[in-house]
């Protein structure tokens, strides 16, 4: 692992995660940028001090020169955004699979060239849009395909959050301490890129088609914010099938409120991630019906993907297993379903996302194809 040591929350999430699923055993990284932190979170979770590395490029050193059955086969990448690219260009060169949080890169150009080899290395490259590894997202994905919603003539996602509030009306010390809210770790946006990506891939995941223009209204909130922290994207399928994505993270006591709708012709879904467990069918001819895992009812795919009986709740760290557990048969060579993790073709639409909704609030909210 790279990243995620004392006090990181979702270095804590994929270690949890990786436990779940029983595919994976953590044995070694550089996991904080401060090496004596990094060697007592080592100490900490039992690790072999020899393979707790100073840097990236040590590490790398280090495990190839270990026999191949004891040398690391993935690694996670958990670090702030500006860090993705380099660290899994040189892993994936050297031989590893990858593990990479979103966003992947910081620009197009970086996340196509990481695709590029990818495809040359012939690895696995796993990128934790965690929301795909529910069982009702992923029965979400199975029932559209299979017709169950005739035409697909609306789709809504959102993504509201409020914690950054108390950040930004705060000291100007504590605006500018926040990686998130600087171009340099984060990117070309704050909002769009942290929270509105995961509704932009959801929304492609489930219904299998590619939003092909976007139209934005961006907004940094307060005067010194340099990227946005609120936002309104239309979004363009074609020419009878549009949408819209919303996302926020200065919606007071908002935690984490992603939800989905896709509208037919027949039928409509709708998913929340605050309520996992609940996946709703609204028809103009039935009643309203909820689907539940751990049920012969549903597909296959959402079935396989459920770690607990019916009635006992899973949440993100069971749905993050699930992208792990795909992860973990991809390196194996095994057989595996596809949309068991999002892959690096995903973390491209992302990043084509994130800078076309950019471009388009520069440009006076015009639209413009991804």
């Amino acid at each position: 692992m790279i990243g995620g040591g004392i006090g990181a929350f979702i270095g804590d999430a994929h270690r949890r995660a990786s436990r779940i699923c029983n595919d994976f055993e953590l044995v070694g990284g550089v996991f904080d940028v401060d090496y004596e932190r990094s060697k007592q979170f080592a100490g900490n979770e039992g690790i072999d001090p020899s393979r707790c590395y100073e840097t990236v490029d040590s590490l790398i050193k280090g495990e190839l020169a270990l026999p191949a059955v004891e040398r690391m086969e993935s690694v996670s990448i958990v670090t702030p955004n500006a860090l993705h690219f380099g660290f899994a260009k040189n892993l994936l060169n050297s031989g590893f699979h990858v593990v990479c949080e979103k966003p992947m890169t910081m620009t197009v150009e970086e996340a196509e060239e990481l695709e590029n080899i990818v495809h040359d290395q012939k690895l696995t490259f796993s990128l934790t849009h965690t929301y795909t590894g529910y069982p009702m997202v992923r029965q979400m994905k199975d029932m559209i395909a299979s017709g169950t919603l005739g035409t697909l003539q609306r789709i809504d996602a959102q993504y509201y959050q409020g914690w950054i509030n108390s950040i930004i009306h705060g000291t100007e010390s504590r605006i500018t301490g926040v990686w998130r809210l600087d171009p340099k770790h984060a990117g070309a946006s704050s909002c769009m890129g942290d929270i509105g990506v995961h509704a932009f891939n959801l929304i492609e995941y489930t219904t299998g088609l590619e939003i092909e223009e976007v139209l934005s209204d961006l907004n940094p909130v307060k005067e010194g914010v340099a990227l946005d922290l609120d936002g309104t994207v239309l979004i363009r399928f074609g020419k009878n099938l549009k949408g819209v994505i919303r996302a926020s993270q200065v919606c007071g006591g908002e935690e984490n409120n992603l939800t989905i709708a896709v509208y037919g012709s027949k039928a409509s879904l709708k998913w929340s991630q605050e309520n996992p467990n609940y996946l709703t069918l609204l028809s103009d001819s039935e009643p309203t019906k909820i689907f539940k895992p751990a049920h012969g009812y549903n597909d296959k795919f959402a079935e396989m993907s459920h770690t607990m009986p019916s009635g006992h709740p899973e949440g993100i760290y069971e749905a993050l297993a699930n992208i792990y557990k795909g992860t973990a048969k991809s390196i194996r060579g095994e057989e595996f379903t596809p949309g068991e993790f999002p892959t690096v073709h995903d973390g491209v639409r992302g990043m084509k996302f994130i800078h076309a909704v950019v471009e388009s609030n520069r440009k006076d909210n015009t639209w413009v194809k991804i």
